[in-house]
This record gives C-alpha cells, sequence and structure tokens, in this order.
C-alpha cells in the first residue's frame, strides 16, 4: 500500500515521534523512507547579493545535517533516500510527492522559527494540497501517546 514514505524535516531536534511513526509506517509496509529538507529561499529574499551565497551554503549544511540526523535514526532498519531542495517548503514537498512517486507523507506540526510566521503553515499548506494521505505528528506534545 505505502512503497515510498516522505519525510519532510526542518532540522529541528523535536523530530523523535515524527521518526517513530514514520518508522512504523515504513516496517510495516517494507518502505523506503525520502527524508526532504528544503532551504526556504523567502529567507533572504531581502539579503544583499555578496551575502546570498553564504548563507545558501549554511542553510544547506544544516540541511545536509538534518537529513543525516533522520538518516541516522531510521537506515538501520529501513531503506532511506537523502533530498535536498531550495524554494518554498511546501511547495516542494508538494512537488516531490509527484515527481518520486510518494505514497503518503509523515511530517511535524510545529514550526518554533521564523518559518511558522511565514505564509501560512508548511504543514497545513502540505495537507490541504497533497494528492495523498498526511499523517503529522505534533512534536510539541508531551510525548503522551508512547507505549
Amino acid at each position: 500500500m505505502y512503497d515510498d514514505i516522505l519525510l519532510p524535516t526542518d532540522g529541528t531536534e523535536s523530530m523523535d515521534d515524527v521518526y517513530r511513526h514514520t518508522l512504523d509506517l515504513a516496517r510495516r509496509h517494507d518502505a523506503t523512507v525520502h527524508v526532504l529538507y528544503v532551504v526556504d529561499d523567502r529567507a533572504f529574499l531581502t539579503l544583499a547579493p555578496d551575502l546570498v551565497d553564504d548563507v545558501v551554503d549554511e542553510l544547506e549544511g544544516e540541511g545536509s545535517e538534518a537529513t543525516a540526523a533522520a538518516r541516522a535514526e531510521l537506515e538501520d532498519e529501513v531503506e532511506t533516500k537523502a533530498v535536498l531542495r531550495r524554494g518554498d517548503p511546501a511547495e516542494e514537498i508538494l512537488a516531490y510527492i509527484d515527481e518520486a512517486g510518494i505514497d503518503v507523507v509523515t511530517m511535524g506540526t510545529h514550526g518554533a522559527n521564523y518559518r511558522q510566521n511565514m505564509v501560512g503553515s508548511v504543514s497545513a499548506r502540505v495537507v490541504a494540497n497533497a494528492p495523498v494521505p498526511v499523517l503529522t505528528v505534533n512534536v510539541n506534545g508531551d510525548g503522551s501517546d508512547e507505549g
């Protein structure tokens, strides 16, 4: 039923519950997990041109670290792929769903940084527009669903 699962990550440290739910789905369906980090290029629209390359390099470094951390949580048990993109996070997630033949998305529902204040929540935009099911996990909760 689910051969390919998309796990978008923003690099925050509160993704453990999302990893757990993703791993559970991937194990049940023998699925590949695509770990996606999107460098939000809206973050540097107002920067001086000579600063953009440095900011992009830093954000891409954060993205590489974020996808590596997610893969470290998952890859011993399921097949994973790391993907780094640049653009509007919700738009890139939605585009990747179509391009990679994704069957389900698992993502956190937080945004504990500047992204939360940008044009709507990324997870809300993905849920509203995705052509596949989206499992959202509240990563700001107390973890009481464990057990």
